[in-house]
Protein backbone atom coordinates (compact mmCIF):
# COMPACT_ATOMS: atom_id res chain seq x y z
CA UNK A 1 0.00 0.00 0.00
CA UNK A 2 1.10 3.60 0.58
CA UNK A 3 4.58 4.03 1.92
CA UNK A 4 4.80 7.61 0.76
CA UNK A 5 2.68 10.25 2.43
CA UNK A 6 -0.17 11.82 0.56
CA UNK A 7 -2.10 14.99 1.37
CA UNK A 8 -5.30 15.75 -0.49
CA UNK A 9 -7.21 19.00 -0.05
CA UNK A 10 -10.94 18.40 -0.52
CA UNK A 11 -12.27 21.86 -1.32
CA UNK A 12 -15.99 22.59 -1.35
CA UNK A 13 -16.78 25.87 -3.10
CA UNK A 14 -20.37 26.08 -1.86
CA UNK A 15 -19.14 26.95 1.64
CA UNK A 16 -15.52 27.76 0.72
CA UNK A 17 -14.28 25.01 3.07
CA UNK A 18 -11.23 22.77 2.88
CA UNK A 19 -11.09 19.34 4.50
CA UNK A 20 -7.86 17.33 4.34
CA UNK A 21 -7.22 13.64 3.74
CA UNK A 22 -3.76 12.46 4.79
CA UNK A 23 -2.27 9.00 4.26
CA UNK A 24 1.01 7.50 5.38
CA UNK A 25 1.76 3.79 5.19
CA UNK A 26 -1.60 2.08 5.85
CA UNK A 27 -3.03 4.77 8.08
CA UNK A 28 -5.14 7.84 7.34
CA UNK A 29 -6.30 10.99 9.09
CA UNK A 30 -8.96 13.47 8.09
CA UNK A 31 -8.98 17.09 9.19
CA UNK A 32 -12.24 19.08 9.46
CA UNK A 33 -14.54 16.75 7.44
CA UNK A 34 -17.85 18.00 6.09
CA UNK A 35 -21.15 16.48 7.20
CA UNK A 36 -21.42 13.82 4.48
CA UNK A 37 -19.26 10.76 5.13
CA UNK A 38 -19.40 9.05 1.70
CA UNK A 39 -16.49 10.90 -0.01
CA UNK A 40 -14.16 10.01 2.87
CA UNK A 41 -15.30 6.41 3.20
CA UNK A 42 -14.79 5.95 -0.57
CA UNK A 43 -11.22 7.25 -0.39
CA UNK A 44 -10.38 5.00 2.55
CA UNK A 45 -11.84 2.01 0.71
CA UNK A 46 -10.07 2.80 -2.58
CA UNK A 47 -6.71 3.27 -0.84
CA UNK A 48 -7.17 0.23 1.41
CA UNK A 49 -6.21 2.24 4.51
CA UNK A 50 -7.53 2.53 8.05
CA UNK A 51 -8.81 5.87 9.39
CA UNK A 52 -6.92 6.40 12.65
CA UNK A 53 -7.68 10.03 13.55
CA UNK A 54 -10.24 12.73 12.80
CA UNK A 55 -8.61 16.03 13.72
CA UNK A 56 -10.85 19.05 14.36
CA UNK A 57 -9.15 22.45 14.38
CA UNK A 58 -11.98 23.96 16.48
CA UNK A 59 -15.76 23.91 16.98
CA UNK A 60 -16.78 25.22 13.55
CA UNK A 61 -19.50 27.85 13.32
CA UNK A 62 -20.06 27.98 9.56
CA UNK A 63 -20.77 24.29 8.92
CA UNK A 64 -21.64 21.09 10.75
CA UNK A 65 -18.67 18.74 10.66
CA UNK A 66 -19.01 15.03 9.87
CA UNK A 67 -16.65 13.94 12.62
CA UNK A 68 -19.25 12.18 14.80
CA UNK A 69 -20.74 10.06 11.98
CA UNK A 70 -17.29 9.34 10.57
CA UNK A 71 -15.95 8.17 13.95
CA UNK A 72 -18.99 5.94 14.40
CA UNK A 73 -18.54 4.37 10.96
CA UNK A 74 -14.75 3.85 11.14
CA UNK A 75 -13.80 3.60 14.82
CA UNK A 76 -11.37 6.52 14.38
CA UNK A 77 -10.58 8.79 17.32
CA UNK A 78 -11.83 12.41 17.29
CA UNK A 79 -9.01 14.74 18.35
CA UNK A 80 -9.42 18.41 19.32
CA UNK A 81 -6.79 20.70 20.78
CA UNK A 82 -6.65 21.88 24.42
CA UNK A 83 -9.73 23.41 26.14
CA UNK A 84 -12.23 21.49 24.01
CA UNK A 85 -15.26 20.02 25.79
CA UNK A 86 -17.93 18.13 23.90
CA UNK A 87 -21.02 16.04 24.74
CA UNK A 88 -19.63 12.99 22.91
CA UNK A 89 -16.34 11.14 23.16
CA UNK A 90 -13.31 13.16 22.09
CA UNK A 91 -9.62 13.28 22.89
CA UNK A 92 -8.59 16.78 23.93
CA UNK A 93 -4.87 16.94 23.12
CA UNK A 94 -2.22 18.79 25.09
CA UNK A 95 -0.23 21.58 23.48
CA UNK A 96 2.74 20.08 21.53
CA UNK A 97 1.31 16.55 21.81
CA UNK A 98 2.34 14.34 18.89
CA UNK A 99 0.28 11.75 17.03
CA UNK A 100 1.90 9.06 14.88
CA UNK A 101 0.32 8.36 11.51
CA UNK A 102 2.21 5.71 9.56
CA UNK A 103 5.70 7.18 9.08
CA UNK A 104 4.72 10.78 9.77
CA UNK A 105 3.84 12.80 12.87
CA UNK A 106 1.05 15.29 13.48
CA UNK A 107 1.90 17.77 16.22
CA UNK A 108 -0.74 19.88 17.96
CA UNK A 109 0.04 23.59 18.28
CA UNK A 110 -2.53 25.31 20.50
CA UNK A 111 -3.31 28.59 18.68
CA UNK A 112 -6.22 30.28 20.50
CA UNK A 113 -7.70 33.48 19.04
CA UNK A 114 -10.38 32.56 16.54
CA UNK A 115 -11.80 30.49 19.40
CA UNK A 116 -10.15 29.40 22.64
CA UNK A 117 -9.75 25.73 21.62
CA UNK A 118 -8.48 26.59 18.11
CA UNK A 119 -5.42 24.56 17.21
CA UNK A 120 -3.08 24.23 14.25
CA UNK A 121 -1.84 20.79 13.22
CA UNK A 122 1.82 20.66 12.18
CA UNK A 123 2.74 17.76 9.91
CA UNK A 124 6.28 16.40 10.24
CA UNK A 125 7.32 14.14 7.36
CA UNK A 126 9.12 10.77 7.51
CA UNK A 127 12.50 12.57 7.50
CA UNK A 128 11.59 14.71 10.50
CA UNK A 129 11.08 17.89 8.44
CA UNK A 130 8.31 20.34 9.28
CA UNK A 131 6.31 19.94 6.10
CA UNK A 132 2.91 21.63 6.43
CA UNK A 133 0.48 23.31 8.81
CA UNK A 134 -3.28 22.81 8.79
CA UNK A 135 -4.37 26.10 10.26
CA UNK A 136 -8.17 25.80 10.42
CA UNK A 137 -9.51 29.32 11.02
CA UNK A 138 -6.35 30.62 12.73
CA UNK A 139 -4.51 31.64 9.54
CA UNK A 140 -6.06 32.03 6.10
CA UNK A 141 -4.28 33.05 2.91
CA UNK A 142 -4.22 36.84 3.02
CA UNK A 143 -6.23 37.00 6.24
CA UNK A 144 -6.81 35.55 9.72
CA UNK A 145 -9.89 34.15 11.45
CA UNK A 146 -12.39 36.59 12.89
CA UNK A 147 -12.27 36.84 16.69
CA UNK A 148 -16.00 37.12 17.43
CA UNK A 149 -17.30 33.57 16.97
CA UNK A 150 -16.34 31.86 20.24
CA UNK A 151 -19.21 30.09 21.98
CA UNK A 152 -18.27 31.30 25.47
CA UNK A 153 -19.38 34.86 25.96
CA UNK A 154 -17.05 35.86 28.81
CA UNK A 155 -14.17 36.48 26.39
CA UNK A 156 -14.41 39.69 24.35
CA UNK A 157 -13.46 39.82 20.70
CA UNK A 158 -10.58 42.17 21.68
CA UNK A 159 -9.33 39.51 24.13
CA UNK A 160 -9.51 36.87 21.41
CA UNK A 161 -7.76 39.13 18.90
CA UNK A 162 -4.94 39.54 21.45
CA UNK A 163 -4.65 35.77 21.86
CA UNK A 164 -4.60 35.40 18.07
CA UNK A 165 -1.75 37.92 17.77
CA UNK A 166 0.30 35.88 20.27
CA UNK A 167 -0.58 32.56 18.60
CA UNK A 168 0.55 33.81 15.19
CA UNK A 169 3.75 35.41 16.49
CA UNK A 170 4.79 32.64 18.89
CA UNK A 171 3.59 29.45 17.25
CA UNK A 172 3.24 29.97 13.49
CA UNK A 173 5.60 32.73 12.32
CA UNK A 174 8.74 31.06 13.81
CA UNK A 175 8.18 27.99 11.57
CA UNK A 176 10.37 27.68 8.42
CA UNK A 177 9.32 29.74 5.35
CA UNK A 178 9.06 26.59 3.25
CA UNK A 179 6.25 25.13 5.37
CA UNK A 180 3.04 24.72 3.33
CA UNK A 181 -0.04 26.50 4.69
CA UNK A 182 -3.28 24.55 4.29
CA UNK A 183 -6.11 26.82 5.55
CA UNK A 184 -9.63 25.86 6.59
CA UNK A 185 -11.35 28.32 4.22
CA UNK A 186 -10.91 30.38 1.08
CA UNK A 187 -12.56 33.43 -0.50
CA UNK A 188 -16.30 33.71 0.10
CA UNK A 189 -16.30 32.37 3.65
CA UNK A 190 -17.70 34.63 6.38
CA UNK A 191 -15.06 33.34 8.84
CA UNK A 192 -12.66 36.09 7.80
CA UNK A 193 -12.87 39.50 6.13
CA UNK A 194 -10.79 39.35 3.02
CA UNK A 195 -9.23 36.01 2.20
CA UNK A 196 -7.49 35.02 -1.01
CA UNK A 197 -9.11 32.84 -3.64
CA UNK A 198 -5.97 30.67 -3.60
CA UNK A 199 -6.24 27.62 -1.35
CA UNK A 200 -2.59 26.72 -0.64
CA UNK A 201 0.60 28.77 -0.16
CA UNK A 202 3.98 28.76 1.58
CA UNK A 203 4.37 30.35 5.00
CA UNK A 204 7.17 32.54 3.60
CA UNK A 205 4.78 34.06 1.06
CA UNK A 206 2.18 34.68 3.74
CA UNK A 207 4.75 36.44 5.93
CA UNK A 208 5.38 38.80 3.00
CA UNK A 209 1.81 39.28 1.79
CA UNK A 210 -0.62 38.76 4.66
CA UNK A 211 -1.44 42.05 6.43
CA UNK A 212 -1.88 40.24 9.76
CA UNK A 213 1.68 38.83 9.71
CA UNK A 214 3.54 42.14 9.26
CA UNK A 215 6.73 41.92 11.28
CA UNK A 216 6.52 45.50 12.58
CA UNK A 217 2.89 45.33 13.71
CA UNK A 218 2.09 46.05 17.37
CA UNK A 219 -0.51 44.06 19.25
CA UNK A 220 -2.73 47.17 19.47
CA UNK A 221 -2.55 47.71 15.69
CA UNK A 222 -3.36 44.05 15.09
CA UNK A 223 -6.41 44.11 17.39
CA UNK A 224 -7.69 47.30 15.75
CA UNK A 225 -7.15 45.97 12.21
CA UNK A 226 -8.83 42.62 12.64
CA UNK A 227 -11.84 43.88 14.62
CA UNK A 228 -12.50 46.89 12.38
CA UNK A 229 -15.23 46.59 9.76
CA UNK A 230 -16.44 43.16 10.91
CA UNK A 231 -19.97 42.58 9.67
CA UNK A 232 -22.18 40.63 12.09
CA UNK A 233 -21.78 36.86 11.63
CA UNK A 234 -24.65 35.03 9.89
CA UNK A 235 -27.40 34.04 12.36
CA UNK A 236 -26.80 30.31 11.89
CA UNK A 237 -23.15 30.41 13.05
CA UNK A 238 -23.77 29.97 16.81
CA UNK A 239 -26.35 27.25 16.05
CA UNK A 240 -23.83 25.24 13.99
CA UNK A 241 -21.17 25.69 16.68
CA UNK A 242 -23.59 24.24 19.26
CA UNK A 243 -24.37 21.26 17.01
CA UNK A 244 -20.64 20.60 16.59
CA UNK A 245 -20.18 20.75 20.36
CA UNK A 246 -23.29 18.87 21.49
CA UNK A 247 -23.86 16.40 18.64
CA UNK A 248 -26.52 15.95 15.95
CA UNK A 249 -28.65 13.44 14.04
CA UNK A 250 -26.81 11.01 11.80
CA UNK A 251 -26.70 12.11 8.14
CA UNK A 252 -28.39 8.79 7.29
CA UNK A 253 -31.37 9.77 9.44
CA UNK A 254 -31.56 13.18 7.74
CA UNK A 255 -31.70 11.53 4.30
CA UNK A 256 -34.29 9.04 5.53
CA UNK A 257 -36.51 11.90 6.73
CA UNK A 258 -36.12 14.07 3.63
CA UNK A 259 -35.67 11.78 0.67
CA UNK A 260 -39.41 11.32 0.09
CA UNK A 261 -41.23 12.03 -3.18
CA UNK A 262 -44.48 13.82 -2.25
CA UNK A 263 -47.67 13.76 -4.29
CA UNK A 264 -49.29 17.14 -5.00
CA UNK A 265 -51.79 16.55 -2.15
CA UNK A 266 -49.05 15.61 0.35
CA UNK A 267 -46.95 18.59 -0.76
CA UNK A 268 -49.85 21.02 -0.31
CA UNK A 269 -50.67 19.57 3.07
CA UNK A 270 -47.08 20.04 4.28
CA UNK A 271 -47.21 23.63 2.96
CA UNK A 272 -50.46 24.31 4.82
CA UNK A 273 -48.92 22.89 7.99
CA UNK A 274 -46.09 25.42 7.95
CA UNK A 275 -43.34 23.77 5.90
CA UNK A 276 -41.44 26.30 3.81
CA UNK A 277 -41.19 25.67 0.05
CA UNK A 278 -37.54 25.98 -0.99
CA UNK A 279 -36.91 26.19 -4.74
CA UNK A 280 -33.31 25.34 -5.67
CA UNK A 281 -33.42 25.50 -9.50
CA UNK A 282 -31.59 28.07 -11.64
CA UNK A 283 -33.01 31.57 -11.23
CA UNK A 284 -34.05 31.66 -14.91
CA UNK A 285 -36.32 28.65 -14.25
CA UNK A 286 -37.75 30.21 -11.09
CA UNK A 287 -38.52 33.42 -13.02
CA UNK A 288 -40.61 31.49 -15.57
CA UNK A 289 -42.80 29.84 -12.96
CA UNK A 290 -42.75 28.89 -9.28
CA UNK A 291 -44.99 27.89 -6.39
CA UNK A 292 -46.39 31.08 -4.84
CA UNK A 293 -44.66 32.11 -1.58
CA UNK A 294 -41.69 29.82 -2.14
CA UNK A 295 -38.19 30.89 -1.18
CA UNK A 296 -35.61 30.88 -3.96
CA UNK A 297 -32.01 29.78 -3.23
CA UNK A 298 -30.27 28.16 -6.23
CA UNK A 299 -28.07 25.11 -5.80
CA UNK A 300 -25.59 26.48 -8.37
CA UNK A 301 -24.52 29.36 -6.09
CA UNK A 302 -23.35 29.63 -2.46
CA UNK A 303 -26.43 27.66 -1.52
CA UNK A 304 -25.54 26.62 2.04
CA UNK A 305 -24.42 30.11 3.06
CA UNK A 306 -27.62 31.69 1.76
CA UNK A 307 -29.79 29.07 3.43
CA UNK A 308 -28.04 29.93 6.70
CA UNK A 309 -28.58 33.65 6.17
CA UNK A 310 -32.19 33.54 4.96
CA UNK A 311 -33.91 30.69 6.87
CA UNK A 312 -33.74 31.86 10.46
CA UNK A 313 -35.20 28.75 12.11
CA UNK A 314 -32.61 25.97 11.78
CA UNK A 315 -35.32 23.40 12.65
CA UNK A 316 -37.72 24.73 10.01
CA UNK A 317 -39.52 21.96 8.10
CA UNK A 318 -38.62 22.30 4.41
CA UNK A 319 -40.23 20.90 1.26
CA UNK A 320 -38.17 21.07 -1.91
CA UNK A 321 -38.67 21.96 -5.54
CA UNK A 322 -35.49 20.96 -7.38
CA UNK A 323 -34.33 20.23 -10.89
CA UNK A 324 -34.76 16.54 -11.59
CA UNK A 325 -32.21 14.34 -9.82
CA UNK A 326 -30.95 17.09 -7.50
CA UNK A 327 -33.09 16.23 -4.49
CA UNK A 328 -30.39 14.39 -2.52
CA UNK A 329 -27.76 16.99 -3.37
CA UNK A 330 -30.05 19.70 -1.93
CA UNK A 331 -30.57 17.71 1.28
CA UNK A 332 -26.86 17.09 1.71
CA UNK A 333 -26.05 20.75 1.27
CA UNK A 334 -28.78 21.74 3.74
CA UNK A 335 -27.36 19.28 6.27
CA UNK A 336 -23.86 20.76 5.90
CA UNK A 337 -25.15 23.86 7.67
CA UNK A 338 -27.41 22.03 10.12
CA UNK A 339 -30.76 22.30 8.32
CA UNK A 340 -31.80 18.74 9.07
CA UNK A 341 -35.54 18.92 8.48
CA UNK A 342 -36.32 18.64 4.79
CA UNK A 343 -39.42 16.40 4.84
CA UNK A 344 -39.78 15.64 1.14
CA UNK A 345 -39.84 17.03 -2.39
CA UNK A 346 -42.58 17.51 -4.97
CA UNK A 347 -42.58 14.46 -7.21
CA UNK A 348 -42.24 15.60 -10.83
CA UNK A 349 -41.07 19.05 -9.66
CA UNK A 350 -42.66 22.31 -10.77
CA UNK A 351 -44.31 20.61 -13.77
CA UNK A 352 -46.60 18.70 -11.39
CA UNK A 353 -47.70 22.03 -9.90
CA UNK A 354 -48.30 23.63 -13.30
CA UNK A 355 -50.11 20.59 -14.77
CA UNK A 356 -52.52 20.59 -11.84
CA UNK A 357 -53.53 24.17 -12.68
CA UNK A 358 -52.23 25.53 -9.35
CA UNK A 359 -51.44 29.23 -9.10
CA UNK A 360 -47.97 30.02 -10.45
CA UNK A 361 -45.79 33.02 -9.61
CA UNK A 362 -43.46 34.62 -12.15
CA UNK A 363 -40.71 37.24 -12.04
CA UNK A 364 -40.23 39.91 -14.71
CA UNK A 365 -36.62 40.14 -15.79
CA UNK A 366 -35.37 43.28 -17.52
CA UNK A 367 -32.07 43.58 -19.39
CA UNK A 368 -29.67 46.42 -18.48
CA UNK A 369 -30.17 47.90 -21.98
CA UNK A 370 -33.96 47.97 -21.62
CA UNK A 371 -33.68 49.27 -18.08
CA UNK A 372 -31.49 52.13 -19.28
CA UNK A 373 -34.22 53.22 -21.71
CA UNK A 374 -36.81 53.60 -18.94
CA UNK A 375 -34.43 54.80 -16.22
CA UNK A 376 -35.37 58.02 -14.45
CA UNK A 377 -34.74 59.43 -11.01
CA UNK A 378 -38.20 58.51 -9.74
CA UNK A 379 -37.78 54.75 -10.19
CA UNK A 380 -37.46 52.72 -7.00
CA UNK A 381 -34.21 50.79 -7.45
CA UNK A 382 -33.04 48.34 -4.79
CA UNK A 383 -29.47 46.99 -4.72
CA UNK A 384 -29.24 43.76 -2.70
CA UNK A 385 -25.47 43.28 -2.94
CA UNK A 386 -23.13 43.54 0.07
CA UNK A 387 -22.38 46.99 1.54
CA UNK A 388 -18.82 46.89 0.14
CA UNK A 389 -20.09 46.24 -3.39
CA UNK A 390 -22.70 49.01 -3.07
CA UNK A 391 -20.15 51.50 -1.74
CA UNK A 392 -17.67 50.72 -4.53
CA UNK A 393 -20.07 51.34 -7.42
CA UNK A 394 -23.84 51.60 -7.72
CA UNK A 395 -26.74 52.72 -9.88
CA UNK A 396 -27.50 56.38 -9.13
CA UNK A 397 -30.38 56.71 -6.63
CA UNK A 398 -30.45 52.97 -5.81
CA UNK A 399 -31.12 52.19 -2.18
CA UNK A 400 -29.12 49.47 -0.43
CA UNK A 401 -30.88 46.46 1.08
CA UNK A 402 -28.22 43.72 1.44
CA UNK A 403 -29.72 40.26 1.00
CA UNK A 404 -27.72 39.07 4.04
CA UNK A 405 -29.83 41.29 6.33
CA UNK A 406 -33.06 41.56 4.33
CA UNK A 407 -35.28 40.23 7.14
CA UNK A 408 -34.26 43.16 9.36
CA UNK A 409 -35.25 45.77 6.77
CA UNK A 410 -38.44 44.53 5.13
CA UNK A 411 -40.34 47.45 6.67
CA UNK A 412 -38.09 49.92 4.81
CA UNK A 413 -40.02 49.18 1.59
CA UNK A 414 -43.58 50.20 0.74
CA UNK A 415 -45.71 47.19 -0.20
CA UNK A 416 -47.73 49.27 -2.69
CA UNK A 417 -44.80 50.48 -4.78
CA UNK A 418 -43.05 48.88 -7.76
CA UNK A 419 -39.36 48.11 -7.22
CA UNK A 420 -36.53 47.24 -9.58
CA UNK A 421 -34.19 44.85 -7.80
CA UNK A 422 -30.66 44.01 -8.85
CA UNK A 423 -27.46 42.32 -7.65
CA UNK A 424 -24.36 41.35 -9.67
CA UNK A 425 -25.60 38.36 -11.66
CA UNK A 426 -29.28 37.76 -10.89
CA UNK A 427 -29.02 35.07 -8.21
CA UNK A 428 -29.35 37.30 -5.15
CA UNK A 429 -31.98 39.59 -6.65
CA UNK A 430 -34.28 36.65 -7.44
CA UNK A 431 -33.78 35.40 -3.87
CA UNK A 432 -34.69 38.84 -2.56
CA UNK A 433 -37.76 39.02 -4.83
CA UNK A 434 -38.95 35.63 -3.54
CA UNK A 435 -38.76 36.98 0.04
CA UNK A 436 -40.40 40.31 -0.83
Amino acid sequence: NYYKMKVEQIYTGCIAEAAYYIVSNNEAAIIDPLRETEPYLERLHDDGVQLKYIFETHFHADFVSGHIDLARKTGAQIVYGPLANADYEIYSAKDNEEFKLGNITIKVLHTPGHTMESSTFLMIDENGHEHAIFTGDTLFLGDVGRPDLAIKSDVTREDLAGYLFDSLRNRIMPLPDGVIVYPGHGAGSACGKNMSSETVDSLGNQKMNNYALRADMTKEEFIKEITEGLLPPPQYFPKNAMMNKHGYDSIDKVFERGNKPLSLEEFKKEKENGAIVLDTRHQSEFEKGHVLNSLYIGLHGNFAMWVGALITDIKQRIILITSEGQEKEAMMRLARVGYDYPVGYLKGGIQTWIDAGEEVGTVNSISPADFEKIYNEDLNIVDVRKPGEYNAQRVTNAITLPLDYIHDHLDDLDKDKTYYIHCAGGYRSVSAISIL
